[in-house]
């Protein structure tokens, strides 16, 4: 047993400094290594040639500022991670490695409203046969980031009250997908999945404050501050789509009138354009036909970019972000709805809080919930599990492979 403050201790915490660092980079120099855990530039040479030597990192070289370096990132042996994202219409899953690669990935068509159950039997399926894919023993999986469009109550872990998903709540999607899994699940909603995404693959790199705007069936933001998804005490924090703009507007799901929601959710803007473009009318459609000239789908974008720009620039005078960035079909339409979005963030957001505000579209496309689902396991695992190897956490997948339906 280590005894605290004993050099075996000492040497175990530096350890774990630096599996973290690298862990949440997907890569550093040594350089950058010793600057992030301010350990000094021997310590973190000697640390990690023991890493090496135990098959923890992968050492290459590089260069940084014009000088040769080397380039240390947790071995493609160390573990894999899996990502599954529930969106309203569709299921994917994903598998990456501790060096932030993505191993495999796949989607397919998936009604949620028609059960959770048929849902998670899927999920189950298909995390299985990508783990095949990759070929990796079913031991090396150290953890599962799951994704759902509704609001996770942090007390319960259940998922609460929405008209998204009704025949869902109330269950515990992280325990369900555990106990079929047999690994830790960490579960988030997906606006905050998809921050994470863009944060650490996508139009979020670099900066440490920024919202991520989804906008689809409903309307959620993911908040990061200071590197961090803020959650709030309750687990709602980001419900961006429940701002108010008319008291006395359509009634919203969630009871109150006018709310964002109602004027830039798909289920609100499509009837708008239906009886002149036909009842099969998705927004992945008024989008690209938007972009070849059609006046109503280009007007409809348009609005619907000023009301975002109004609860963004509600945002901006709030938590003062550096970048906000689009998701969603919607963000595939570009400056015909950016532009708007700026116009009102200009409009009625404090001067210098817009001035510094960036506005872009998300980098990751529909991919953004389940890479975040990634980088959720990636952000949340101990760096034990990495020192001690995954095989104890990950030992109980090979017993529920796909397992029957529940």
């Amino acid at each position: 047993m280590e005894t605290p403050g004993s050099q075996s201790s000492l040497h175990r915490a530096n350890l774990e400094r630096v599996v973290r660092a690298v862990r949440l980079a997907g890569s550093l120099t040594q350089a950058e290594i010793a600057r992030s855990t301010g350990l000094s530039a021997a310590t973190v040479s000697n640390i990690v040639r023991e890493l090496k030597d135990g098959g923890t990192v992968e050492v290459t070289p590089t260069s940084a500022g014009g000088r040769r370096a080397r380039s240390v990132s947790l071995s493609g042996d160390a573990g894999i991670v899996i990502g599954v994202d529930f969106g309203h219409t569709h299921l994917r899953v994903a598998v990456g490695n501790l060096a932030h690669q993505v191993l495999a990935e796949e989607s397919e068509p998936l009604d949620v409203d028609a059960s959770w159950v048929d849902g998670f039997d899927r999920a189950e399926a298909l995390v299985g046969r990508l783990i095949e894919t990759v070929g990796v023993g079913r031991d090396k999986v150290i953890g599962v980031g799951l994704g759902v469009p509704g609001p996770i109550d942090v007390e319960s872990g259940t998922l609460g009250s929405t008209a998204i998903l009704p025949g869902w709540t109330g269950i515990n999607p992280r325990q369900e997908l555990s106990d079929r899994l047999g690994v830790p699940v960490y579960v988030d909603n997906d606006a905050n999945l998809g921050a994470l995404g863009e944060l650490v693959w996508g139009s979020g790199r670099g900066v440490k404050d920024l919202a991520y705007i989804k906008v689809a069936s409903g309307v959620g933001a993911g908040l990061v501050i200071n590197g961090q998804i803020y959650r709030g005490p309750g687990g709602t924090a980001g419900e961006i789509g429940h701002i108010t703009l008319d008291e006395s507007g359509p009634v919203c799901r969630c009871g109150n009138r006018g709310c964002l929601e109602t004027f830039a959710a798909a289920r609100y803007v499509l009837p708008l354009l239906q009886p002149s473009h036909g009842p099969d009318l998705t927004m992945d459609r008024v989008v690209q036909l938007g972009q070849e000239g059609d006046p109503g789908c280009r007007r409809v974008i348009a609005d619907v970019g000023r009301h975002i720009g109004s609860g963004v620039a509600n945002l901006c005078n709030l938590l003062n972000p550096s970048r906000v960035v689009l998701g969603g079909s919607l963000a595939e339409a570009g400056e015909l709805v950016l532009a708007p979005i700026r116009d009102s963030v200009s409009r009625y957001a404090i001067p210098s809080a817009a001035r510094q505000l960036t506005v872009l579209p998300g980098a990751l496309g529909g991919r953004a919930e389940v890479l975040g689902a990634l980088a959720l396991v990636l952000s949340e695992m101990g760096d034990s599990t990495v020192l001690e190897g995954s095989s104890t956490s990950g030992a109980a997948l090979g017993r529920v492979a796909v397992s029957s339906a529940r």
